[in-house]
């Protein structure tokens, strides 16, 4: 049998798909509630539009809460905040479940989201300190299945669900779930933490709270017609401020709660930047297709949802192939040239028509599914390929912050493309011709990140990749004694 079986360790093996399994319920939980909003609303007697505060109110509690997450899991242990995270998501699932308004349920989405911006960030920390660097690129592509399936399963699912069940059961199904996962961590985490703890930065999480839940705020509401536009610009502005403020208080002490210093890291840097153009692209993908097939369409949450679904298979088979491409070929080779495939994929969705047939529809959501997941998994490699185990907390933390803000600003620029094209056209009414310039925008962004990795060096993440050169190949080749 091959030793290559045999390298990496149940450990290794397990974390990534016990936190893989986590992330999924979140993942789920943030996209399901869309498709149930209309059902969801009519059930607590309020106008849709207002509901939307209950997808609002959970990314705010993320954005305020995830720049403390390295801190609490250098405090008090990786394995007790993960477990203590789903603990919370679960219990806010419950009390979703069980509201009889919309007050109840912004609280109840509170506590999600408090659990949520616990269990991403602390949850790949504990696979990043507990798989060798030499098989992160295996580990992670567990962790990317769960970005793109949820997104792509959650429509199916909870048009199914509030079809034929009640609105409730899509938080319901959280408590199976979360109880399994708590299960899981208690037996085979370790409950890993720092020696050195430093002192909380209360006035960097002040301001880091404040900016982000401003910024995402902001960038929710841009595009929606909810709030008026002058509005919308001051409380933006009043987030970015904060974050001025941040930096220039980071500089100012030793420990701060985001290390901005890991900006310096060039590998950190190309995953952060680069990979947020691509995810602000990614990130507003759901969202047109769901308004394209349904509102345009005409076809059911759960029609459209079973079409979309073709991007999580394309996903699961990306599990088996992506270690062995990345290691072939290197990380810089696969970020831009798989950005550029998946930027042109991406634009080809604009050709979409009510007449195509759907094994072609089918098809292209496959290949953009695999693309697309292949990039995740490599800037989610690439982004700790150097940074060091002690630093792991703060990278995950402002990796995380980072994601959020990108793909906020994804949704709400498609928002906002959807409606200057209406606008343009006179009418307040979608066609399918609002698509075109939404798709080709995103296909952009996604392109720039391709244009974004260029400076990096040649053999950038190596040591994580596996990746040898010919001339390293020949190298061991003439170190191996030779049979007489």
């Amino acid at each position: 049998m091959s030793p290559r079986l045999f390298k990496i360790s149940p450990l290794e093996f397990l974390a990534p798909m016990i936190v893989g399994c986590a992330l999924f319920m979140e993942m789920l939980d943030s996209t399901v509630i869309s498709t149930a909003l209309p059902v969801m609303a009519k059930s607590l007697g309020e106008d849709p539009i207002k509901l939307n505060l209950a997808i609002t109110s959970y990314l705010l509690s993320l954005a305020v809460f995830i720049p403390i997450s390295g801190w609490m899991a250098d405090r008090f242990g990786a394995r007790t905040v993960f477990r203590a995270a789903i603990v919370i998501f679960t219990i806010g699932s419950v009390l979703c479940g069980v509201s009889q308004s919309l007050p109840q349920l912004v609280a109840a989405r509170i506590a999600q989201g408090f659990g949520g911006a616990m269990m991403v960030p602390v949850g790949r920390l504990i696979v990043l300190k507990t798989v060798a660097k030499s098989e992160l690129v295996t580990a992670m592509s567990y962790l990317t299945v769960p970005a793109v399936l949820g997104p792509v399963v959650g429509p199916p699912i909870g048009g199914f669900i509030v079809t034929y069940y009640s609105w409730r059961w899509i938080f319901f199904i959280n408590v199976p779930i979360g109880a399994i996962g708590i299960t899981l961590i208690t037996w085979y985490i370790p409950n890993i933490r720092e020696d050195l703890i430093v002192p909380l930065d209360w006035r960097g999480f002040l301001l880091t709270g404040l900016g982000l839940a401003g910024m995402v705020f902001g960038f929710e509401s841009i595009g929606r017609g909810v709030l008026p536009a002058g509005i919308v610009m001051c409380v933006m502005a009043g987030g970015g401020m904060c974050m001025a403020l941040y930096i220039m208080h980071a500089k100012r002490i030793d420990y701060p709660i985001i290390d901005l210093g890991l900006m310096k890291i060039p590998t950190f840097n190309a995953a952060t930047i680069g990979g947020g153009f691509f995810r602000m692209g990614i990130g507003a993908l759901p969202f047109l297709l769901a308004m394209l097939l349904q509102v345009v369409f005409g076809l059911s949450a759960f029609a459209s949802g079973m079409l979309t679904f073709a991007s999580a298979a394309g996903a699961l088979f990306m599990k088996m192939t992506a270690t062995p491409i990345i290691r072939r070929l290197g990380f810089r080779s696969v970020l831009i040239g798989n950005g550029v495939l998946s930027a042109f994929i991406m634009v080809s969705y604009s050709l979409f028509r009510s007449t195509t047939p759907h094994y072609v529809i089918i098809l292209a959501l496959l290949t953009g599914g695999f693309f697309r997941s292949l990039q995740f998994t490599a800037l989610g490699s690439l982004a700790y390929a150097d940074v060091s185990n002690a630093m792991m907390s703060g990278a995950s933390s402002l990796s995380s912050m980072a994601q959020q803000l990108f793909l906020s600003l994804g949704v709400a620029l498609g928002a906002m493309v959807l409606h200057m094209s209406m606008g343009a056209r006179g009418t307040g009414h979608l066609s399918v011709h609002d698509f075109t310039p939404a798709f080709v925008i995103m296909g952009v962004l996604a392109l720039m990140s391709s244009v974004l990795f260029i400076p990096l060096e040649y053999h950038a993440g190596d040591e994580v990749s596996g990746r040898r050169t010919g001339v390293e190949l020949a190298r061991t080749a003439q170190t191996v004694p030779q049979a007489d």
